[in-house]
């Protein structure tokens, strides 16, 4: 994807091509990735339909990253990972920006002895397999209508420009949201702490706030303070004034949480009473 995009993009480019890579990319990244991948298949910050559940993660898969179960183990791993006193160089962005992203993007991480994994009733959802089986080839009905739509030029900005771009924007957010000081919050015993990345928020759906994320991470609402722009939470409340989503949960419903050490002063404005209470005698700043 990324040999085709570099190689091709600069030839077929055109502002209609472009337009079209950013509704694709918009469209899967928020609906698809942020919304459906991460706040509802991993984390379950929200309920939906079983039709819209799949419609979800099919725009997940054409993102272009990998299928709904392997991306529910790669998450977990690392998560498991970054929570422990320590954890592989590889799994804490532990190397300079450009060597990382070369390994990232690159190589895959093979633990001799990896933790359980247990993807749930996902598993055993037929839906759910072929899509892990096939991630790669749900870019052909992608290619095929852009291809009807609008040729070459509108094939290589919707699916090589995109996946290309997506696949690094996925990795960018993870190393920056993982290598800087946290902001709002800490979580007690993780050897990485996560940061908020203001610059990255439209781009990566509200995805780049990591910090919130990583102290409630079942919320489906990632932006939690003002100026905090969360595009992927307000999809989430398009679909619930649908009906077409509830049981949406935030940190003002969450049951309380321990291990968390609020860093700001404005940090207890954004929870239930119950955490603030839990945990407002041990506000640092």
């Amino acid at each position: 994807m990324l040999a085709a995009a570099l190689v091709l993009a600069p030839l077929t480019f055109s502002w209609g091509a472009f337009l079209i890579f950013l509704a694709t990319a918009g469209v899967t990244l928020c609906a698809g990735h942020s919304v459906g991948f991460h706040r509802r298949l991993i984390h379950r910050s929200f309920e939906a339909p079983k039709w819209v559940d799949r419609v979800l993660m099919w725009l997940g898969t054409a993102v272009g990253i990998g299928g709904p179960i392997w991306t529910i183990r790669l998450h977990d791993s690392r998560d498991w990972a970054q929570r422990q006193p320590d954890c592989h160089w590889f799994l804490r962005h532990g190397k300079p920006w450009l060597i990382d992203g070369f390994y990232y993007l690159h190589f895959r991480l093979e633990l001799a002895r990896p933790p359980a994994f247990a993807p749930g009733p996902v598993a055993d959802d037929p839906f759910y397999r072929f899509l892990d089986r096939t991630w790669m080839q749900q870019q052909l009905p992608i290619a095929a209508l852009l291809w009807l739509g609008g040729g070459l030029p509108w094939l290589v900005w919707g699916v090589f420009v995109r996946v290309s771009a997506c696949t690094t924007m996925h990795w960018c957010i993870s190393y920056f949201a993982h290598t800087g000081a946290p902001d709002d919050w800490s979580v007690d015993g993780a050897v990485i702490q996560a940061s908020n990345v203001a610059l990255l928020a439209i781009p990566t759906m509200g995805e780049s706030w990591h910090g919130n994320h990583h102290a409630f991470p079942s919320s489906a609402r990632h932006g939690l303070y003002p100026g905090q722009i969360d595009l992927g939470y307000r999809f989430v409340q398009l679909l619930e004034r649908l009906g077409l989503a509830w049981d949406v949960k935030l940190p003002t419903n969450l049951p309380p949480r321990r291990g968390l050490t609020p860093l700001t002063s404005r940090a207890l404005s954004a929870v239930s009473p119950e955490q603030a209470e839990l945990t407002a005698a041990r506000t640092v700043a």
